[in-house]
């Protein structure tokens, strides 16, 4: 909903609530049941209902529990039956510097200061171990804001006696804390605090008069961070960016004014500009996020711009280059198939109103951000919250390569008349064997990630795919496949539950990258393997259907499995033994951890 994208109308929002809420619940969108425990240190009701809004905007339809005014530590150590049995899949501690009980005072002597210190995070630390012993899920907690008066002036930021100190000290004990312990998350208050403004931010009538601990006008805009997190926890963040090329990725038109006439580098203001955002995309290229280009243009001038001696982008840091005279909404829909991922996946950047439209219209799910003014160009992608990191893998940082080789492949791949044989020369290789613990944390991420070859859409938090990997009650398998062109790291996960002598296949889930490789049938064969060496006479496949997972729902058949019940909303039941079972997997080489 363009009324929610950043930059958005605050006031608007808070006024709006309920229409918003009511237009967003009247759209035919799919969204995942997700449910959210709220332990606040100052009043939530506002940042809750807010919150709903750009959840239920980015797939999630949340339920929420929330604490009693302030009832935030007791919640946490002594959870009501009413919490127990509620058991979210996510818990946000909201609290700010106002929920600081022991500050430091100037005839403190460093050893009161340290154990003040330790007071303080000790309570935190009691509570984040007492939400992981007793709900199992992940945690976001805010980071504290800083102090609205410095007593010492700028002596506060390192004197021992200063708030400002002392709130930094807990801010990087937080930190350490994430870096140390998955599934514990950051909401970053002193960052949005700043941004928006401190002493607006934090201005003290609205705490005295309704404590809360941030203007009213403040709200969306940190409901809209959170919700980031929290859209990113649960595999809804974005995977690439299609861009145009003209007035967006520089000024002029390569077209018309030739190369040498487009502003791009160090020498006015505007050039400037445009420089900062290609290094800015250069940055989110880094981190894995795939970039495209979508511009009517001519290809040869595309490319022509595009090496433009003082640009930071070159034609190879883009997977694809759609530089035609096509619709646009028709070049990303093609993207997105050439990628093997869904439209919805995708943020569109487009300096021409017109064309954001358009996009915005035909392409269902794609996020398209108010592109207004080559100087506010990185604060709307970056604000947007599309690529937020909740985690981080070694895989992140080797997609764009991945996704460079995929487009190798498919070159290869027209050269073969028999698809037999160009399977054959790709020299695969994979391991597959069960769960080791330096894959758990991408293994993890994969399973919140894939929505497409999922047969049931299963999500796992770091702590349950930790206890699953610790359970003797489970086969769990990784796939980890490499060919000729590349390693595309690991790509498939599937996790059967034991009951008895039948084996329930709780998560079947595929990277789209390495679809119609066979990759799916290794995997089943060394799954019958496991489950043959365990007594397990019998498979049991599950399909439930979303709006995504259409290209699973005939897996099982494919694998020979019998369809034994359907639904009326067409979840299906599908049935193999072990027995009968003969091996498919032809074209891949398989090995162990070990070997």
């Amino acid at each position: 909903m363009l009324e929610l994208n950043y930059p958005f109308d605050s006031s608007y929002i808070i006024k709006k609530k309920k229409s918003i809420k009511k237009a967003l619940l009247s759209e035919n969108k799919s969204r995942t049941a997700k449910k959210i425990a709220v332990f606040g240190g100052s009043t939530t009701s506002d940042i809750v209902k807010t919150m709903e809004l750009f959840l239920l905007d980015n797939g999630i339809e949340p339920v929420f529990y929330e604490s009693e005014y302030a009832q935030y530590f007791q919640d946490a150590m002594f959870p009501s039956e009413e919490l127990l049995e509620f058991k979210p899949d996510i818990i946000f501690i909201h609290t700010s510097q106002r929920n600081i009980t022991n500050y430091p005072e100037l005839t403190d002597k460093k050893e009161d200061i340290d154990a003040k210190f330790d007071t303080e995070l000790g309570k935190f630390k009691a509570m984040w171990q007492s939400i992981r012993e007793k709900f199992r899920c992940p945690i976001i907690q805010n980071n504290f804001e800083m102090p609205l008066y410095r007593l010492l002036g700028n002596r506060d930021a390192y004197d021992i006696h200063g708030r400002v100190n002392f709130v930094t000290r807990l801010n990087n004990a937080f930190y350490e804390y994430a870096r140390e312990n998955e599934g514990f998350y950051i909401n970053d208050l002193n960052f949005i605090s700043a941004d928006y403004g401190l002493r607006s931010f934090s201005d003290p009538s609205y705490w005295n008069m309704y404590k809360y601990a941030m203007c009213f006008d403040a709200i969306p805009y940190f409901a809209f961070n959170t919700a980031n997190i929290i859209k990113a926890v649960f595999g809804k963040n974005k995977k690439a960016i299609a861009l145009d090329l003209d007035n967006t990725l520089w000024g002029g038109v390569v077209g018309d004014d030739g190369v040498d006439g487009i502003e791009i580098g160090q020498e006015t203001g505007v050039s400037q500009s445009y420089y900062e955002f290609q290094a800015y995309l250069k940055q989110l290229k880094s981190m894995g996020i795939v970039l495209t280009v979508c511009s009517k243009n001519d290809h040869e001038n595309a490319i022509a711009g595009l090496n433009h001696p003082e640009g930071v982008l070159k034609p190879d840091d883009f997977i694809i280059i759609k530089a035609n005279w096509e619709n646009k909404d028709r070049n990303i829909i093609e993207t997105a198939n050439e990628l093997n991922i869904l439209p919805d996946s995708i943020v569109f950047a487009d300096d021409n109103p017109a064309e954001r439209a358009i996009v915005r219209a035909n392409v269902e799910g794609a996020a398209v951000p108010e592109m207004e003014g080559v100087e506010n160009y990185i604060f709307t992608i970056d604000r947007g919250g599309y690529f937020e990191a909740a985690t981080f893998s070694e895989d992140d940082l080797k997609r764009n390569e991945m996704y460079k080789n995929n487009a190798q492949r498919n070159a290869q791949m027209a050269s073969f008349g028999d698809y037999g044989e160009y399977l054959k020369s790709l020299d695969m290789h994979a391991v597959i064997d069960d769960f080791i613990p330096v894959y758990l944390a991408r293994i993890t991420q994969l399973t919140n990630k894939s929505n497409q070859f999922n047969v049931t859409t299963k999500r796992y938090t770091e702590t349950e795919m930790e206890e699953v990997f610790a359970s003797d009650s489970y086969i769990r398998l990784y796939g980890k496949l490499v060919d000729k062109f590349g390693d595309n790291g690991v790509v498939s996960v599937v996790i059967g539950k034991i009951n008895g002598d039948i084996l329930d296949v709780d998560l079947w889930i595929m990277s789209c990258r390495v679809l119609k490789r066979d990759m799916e049938f290794a995997m089943l064969d060394r799954l019958v393997e496991r489950a043959r060496e365990k007594g397990i006479k019998t498979i049991r496949g599950h399909y439930y259907p979303t709006a995504k997972n259409n290209m699973v729902r005939n897996l099982f058949g494919t694998f020979g499995f019998t369809k034994v019940s359907e639904d009326e909303t067409g979840n299906t039941e599908w049935l193999m033994e072990t027995s009968s079972y003969e091996k498919k997997n032809n074209y891949i080489d398989v090995k162990l951890n070990n070997e």
